[in-house]
């Protein structure tokens, strides 16, 4: 079982204890705020009122045994500072940090944040490729240059298997899974043959991902 310590429990990080503790996870909810605490206390492993800039409040609490801290304080630069260098000599093996905007982002990732989002960004790309290409059922980014995609399957692919269409040598995709009515077929075989209505799972860049939203 991961475990997680959630650091700052406004709207994005007591959304992110509450849905890592039903995916599984040891989860850890800090902030400085006891009605905000008391709020998540029922829906996560352990909460926990205090104040994250004191290295010594962390190292009491065993921050450097969890498999990650998530830093979900995003508006106070400073804190966020402070805070994020005291996961950092605590020795936390992976730091992952919310940040207000593009100088936040670079200076905690100077710091050595192993992940840095900006959630009100990354929601808006997702929604725009979205609302662009009316057929994208889902979309997660990996990085700036690659993504998962969730679409229908193209018409012109409907009936053939993916050994002959040969997809991953002519877009430079990977079908990963295909949900075919209730089922889904993760690493499905060379010899699956698309029926009409699947859905198509796929990993690539950007630049491959768009060409299969044009098909």
């Amino acid at each position: 079982m991961k475990s997680y310590i959630v650091i700052g429990l406004g709207l994005f990080g007591e959304a992110l204890a509450r849905q890592l503790c039903v995916l599984g996870a040891e989860v850890l909810a800090m902030d400085m705020r006891s009605d905000l605490v008391q709020q998540v206390a029922n829906d996560v492993t352990h909460a926990v009122v205090g104040d994250a800039k004191d290295k010594e409040v962390l190292r009491a609490l065993g921050a450097k045994d969890f498999d990650c801290a998530i830093l979900a304080i995003g508006d106070d630069l400073a804190a966020s500072v402070l805070i994020t260098m005291n996961l950092k000599e605590l020795g936390v093996p992976h730091i992952v940090c919310k940040a207000h905007d593009e100088t936040h982002r670079r200076v905690l990732e100077k710091l050595g944040a192993d992940r840095v989002v900006i959630p009100e960004q990354e929601h808006a790309q997702r929604l725009a490729r979205g609302l662009y290409s009316h057929n994208v059922l889902d979309y997660i980014e990996l990085s700036e240059e690659y993504g998962i995609l969730e679409v229908p399957a193209p018409k012109i692919w409907v009936g053939k298997t993916l050994k002959e269409l040969n997809i991953r040598a002519k877009l430079g995709i990977n079908i990963i899974a295909v949900e075919s009515g209730k089922s889904t077929n993760v690493s499905p075989a060379a010899d699956y043959r698309i029926l009409e209505g699947d859905i198509m799972v796929v990993l690539g860049d950007t630049y491959s991902l768009e060409a299969v939203q044009k098909l």
